[in-house]
């Protein structure tokens, strides 16, 4: 029996790991994608899910190769006639990236869960991996900043992550419940491995593991649990990691991001630019550091 994987993932950074998993499995249907949906929020009346959306997107080979979300030979017509009426613009979608917006919207009201809107969505784009939410229970993530909390998008998008994150909570979480299709994927007899992506440790892959049952989950299930670094030389792969880290008082390293996931991690993977002073292999908590170099890895999954 072939084995199945798990990646846990939010938006860019996960997703190119992602497309790169499924360009060396054999079947992707034995990939399933668990996507944090902390940053999913309502604007103008529509339940956007970026990382859902940036995940289906670039599993789909419609996303944007510029900017790694959105969507490609995407226009903003909608926006355009928004701003002229004196509408918010502040958060951009495009005129083809509406279509989801507007049917998972309708989906939801009708009373679907987002589970079985993903799964319709995805089928009908051909995707063959299995694209699924952390959960069907809203876990919006705030940022507590010195002027005080922020809804991540205002944070993350309005403000441009200027303000200083002191902290972060992921409001619901203790009420939510992981996604059946999630749990289900940890369960299978069959598990190979646990990806964790380069995404966000704070933003993207924390609020998955704030959702009640996850943790324990993952320290239960037989296979390996992989993160693969977001930190190269000191740097983010993508995003604000690195600022986060520095403003929190810790050091970017590969070495802070196998002691965030101290007790949950079998193995890190990092760049080899990070391996001076670390052997391969080396042990850190139950952790193992091991370089290779992300030219490796597969289809500029870093």
């Amino acid at each position: 029996m072939s084995a199945s994987y798990v990646a846990l993932s939010g938006g860019v950074g996960g997703a190119k790991l992602a497309l790169g998993l499924c360009d060396v499995l054999d079947d992707p249907a034995r990939l399933t994608i668990v996507a944090n949906t902390g940053d999913d929020f309502e604007h103008l009346g529509l339940k956007v899910c970026p990382d859902l959306d940036t995940l289906t997107y670039t599993l789909a080979g419609l996303a944007n190769p510029e900017t790694g979300w959105g969507r490609a030979g995407e226009s903003g017509a909608f926006m355009e006639a928004l701003g002229a009426l004196g509408g918010e613009t502040w958060f951009f979608l495009g005129d083809k990236d509406l279509a989801i917006h507007v049917e998972r919207t309708r989906r939801l009201r009708a009373g679907e869960s987002l589970s079985a809107v993903t799964a319709a969505l995805c089928a009908r784009l051909g995707i063959q991996a299995h694209i699924v939410p952390m959960s069907d229970d809203p876990v919006p993530t705030v940022v507590e900043t010195p002027e005080g909390p922020l809804a991540f998008q205002h944070y993350f998008v309005r403000e441009r992550c200027r303000p200083k994150a002191l902290g972060f909570r992921h409001e619901g979480a203790d009420k939510a419940r992981a996604s059946s299709a999630f749990l289900d994927a940890l369960a299978t007899p069959d598990l190979g491995a646990v990806i964790i992506c380069p995404s966000n440790p704070y933003i993207s892959i924390d609020p998955i593991l704030a959702v009640p049952g996850v943790r324990a989950a993952l320290t239960a299930c037989e296979a390996p649990v992989i993160a693969v670094s977001p930190i190269i030389g000191g740097q983010a792969v993508k995003g604000p990691t690195a600022k986060m880290m520095a403003e929190r008082g810790i050091a970017p390293s590969a070495a802070a991001i196998a002691e965030h996931y101290d007790g949950l991690i079998d193995g890190l993977v990092l760049d080899e630019a990070d391996s001076h002073g670390h052997d391969d292999d080396r042990a850190h908590g139950r952790s193992r550091l091991s370089p290779v170099p992300c030219s490796r890895l597969p289809r500029e999954s870093a």
